[in-house]
């Protein structure tokens, strides 16, 4: 099992949060323009068992889906068994539109499974089960295509710690083009993250996703300081030199999206909540469409408002598509 080791480089972004970063305009604003973007969501694949039952999902899976929601090339990168679990993942996979030659299948290890339960609130609680295939995802000839023409790919702590996907995760930013847009889905779970860990994906990104309680709990593992949401997000930005954007999502109190020269808050849209899974993954995927996209700030922060307020509205992380919500977003950034 592969495993992050610390080097040199790899010390806490105390002094580094502190230094005045030289910045340039993304590479990414200046890339062709297209009608459909190839946006991978690079890691689990998995069926969330609720109390309702199973639903399909996984962080990446989500953001992958949501983007094809937004009229994006989605594409799920995972490993799931072949076991009856993963030929239903696979089968609901095509059934929403995404394609599956990416989806590898492992013939020693089982589907990936969480057990979740939801509080009164709609928040979740994730155990996640170890020895699965996500866990044993592989660096392929296949992979090392996609990962040449992916656009943007995001990317967790979960598929990067103390599991045998570690090299298969790494390859895959390392052979992404320069201009790819490359985010850090944050999703702290269990003990399945660490302060390596953290700096080593934060060395490798643009965009920064986590909500409130991740940000304090990441702030003093890499010793950020700063009093409030906003300063500490600030601090976060200037201690990466090619961190472009931190996003901080608050749940129903809305987000804040923090650059270098701009601060977007945005109080949220209000729903009847009715568990939050997925949410978080929709925004992402509405924020990796819009910055692709050169949209607004503003514009940005309210579509992925609105997409995230839609999913923690309905059951589970992957609910079928609704046209008016998908097409008012996808107008949003758009500019329509």
């Amino acid at each position: 099992m592969e495993r992050l080791r610390p080097t040199a480089d790899q010390t806490p972004a105390t002094k580094a949060g502190i230094r005045q970063i030289s910045r340039t305009v993304s590479p990414f604003r200046n890339s062709e323009k297209k009608d459909r973007y190839v946006i991978v969501g690079l890691g689990e694949l998995l069926w969330d068992l609720l109390p309702s039952g199973p639903q399909l999902g996984g962080a990446t899976a989500n953001f992958a889906y949501f983007a094809s929601l937004l009229g994006e090339e989605g594409i799920v990168a995972s490993r799931v068994g072949q076991d009856d679990l993963g030929n239903e993942a696979v089968d609901r996979i095509a059934h929403k539109g995404l394609s599956t030659g990416a989806i590898q299948r492992d013939a020693v290890h089982p589907t990936g499974t969480v057990d979740v339960t939801i509080g009164p609130d709609g928040q979740p609680d994730f155990i996640i089960n170890d020895g699965v295939a996500w866990e044993h995802m592989a660096w392929t000839p296949e992979w090392s295509t996609l990962a040449a023409r992916a656009d943007a790919v995001c990317f967790g702590t979960v598929s990067r710690h103390e599991s045998g996907s570690i090299g298969a995760v790494t390859a895959f930013l390392d052979t992404l083009r320069p201009s790819a847009l490359r985010i850090f889905d944050v999703n702290l779970r269990q003990d399945r993250y660490s302060p390596i860990l953290l700096h080593d994906s934060l060395q490798r990104v643009h965009i920064v996703k986590l909500n409130d309680d991740e940000l304090r709990t990441v702030g003093p593992l890499l010793d950020l300081g700063g009093a409030d949401l906003e300063s500490m997000a600030r601090r976060l930005l200037m201690a990466y030199e090619d961190l472009e954007l931190v996003c901080v999502t608050r749940g129903a109190e809305g987000s804040l999206l923090v650059t270098s020269s701009e601060t977007v808050d945005h109080p949220g849209v209000p729903v009847d909540v009715v568990d939050t899974i997925g949410s978080g993954d929709a925004f992402t995927a509405a924020l990796a469409s819009g910055y692709l996209r050169g949209a607004a700030l503003e514009r940005v922060s309210e579509a992925a408002n609105r997409l995230g307020a839609w999913v923690a509205s309905q059951t589970g992380a992957m609910p079928e598509a609704d046209e008016a919500v998908c097409t008012a977003v996808r107008n949003i950034l758009r500019g329509v």
